[in-house]
C-alpha cells in the first residue's frame, strides 16, 4: 500500500509565508461553492480526507451537514473544527479515548483562529472584530490534521 503525501506550496498573505497544501486548497474551494454544489465548513474539511478515512464523501458530507455555522446558529462549535474533530476520529480511534489528541487539535485551532466558537470567530459577539475568515479556518483546520495524521 503506498503511503500518502501531501503537496505543499509557500504563499505569502499580508507580508507573511504561510504553507499551503493542495488538501487546503481543496477545501476552501469546496467551501466557496455555491447552490447545491455548497459545502459548510465541516463538511469541505471532512470531505478532502474521503480516501484517508476509507469514507464516500457522500457519507461524510451527510455526516457533517449540521455542523456548519456552529451547528446552525453560530452559537456553538466552529464547523471547521467539528470536522477535524470527527476525521481525527475516523482516522486515530483504535477502541481506546483519543482524548489528547482531540484536545491538542481543538488548542491548535483556538491558538491560528483566536477562538473555537463560531459566533466569536464571526466577531458577532466582540464588537464585530473577526478573528478569522471562515477560509482561514477550514484551511487551518486541514493543516492541523495533516500535520497530525
Amino acid at each position: 500500500m503506498e503511503e500518502p503525501f501531501t503537496v505543499f506550496a509557500w504563499i505569502e498573505i499580508r507580508g507573511k509565508i504561510f504553507k499551503m497544501s493542495l488538501k487546503q486548497d481543496q477545501a476552501v474551494e469546496l467551501k466557496q461553492r455555491t447552490g447545491d454544489a455548497h459545502y459548510n465548513c465541516c463538511q469541505a474539511v471532512a470531505c478532502v480526507f474521503s480516501k484517508e478515512t476509507g469514507l464516500d464523501e457522500n457519507i461524510l458530507r451527510k455526516l457533517g451537514a449540521g455542523f456548519g455555522l456552529g451547528m446552525g446558529c453560530t452559537e456553538a462549535t466552529c464547523g471547521a473544527l467539528c470536522g477535524a474533530e470527527m476525521v481525527l476520529g475516523l482516522m486515530k480511534y483504535q477502541g481506546k479515548p483519543i482524548r489528547q489528541n482531540a484536545a491538542d487539535l481543538f488548542k491548535k485551532f483556538n491558538e491560528l483562529c483566536g477562538a473555537t466558537i463560531c459566533k466569536e470567530i464571526k466577531g458577532a459577539s466582540n464588537g464585530g472584530k473577526i478573528l478569522c475568515s471562515c477560509d482561514d479556518c477550514v484551511r487551518n483546520a486541514v493543516e492541523i490534521l495533516e500535520s497530525t495524521l
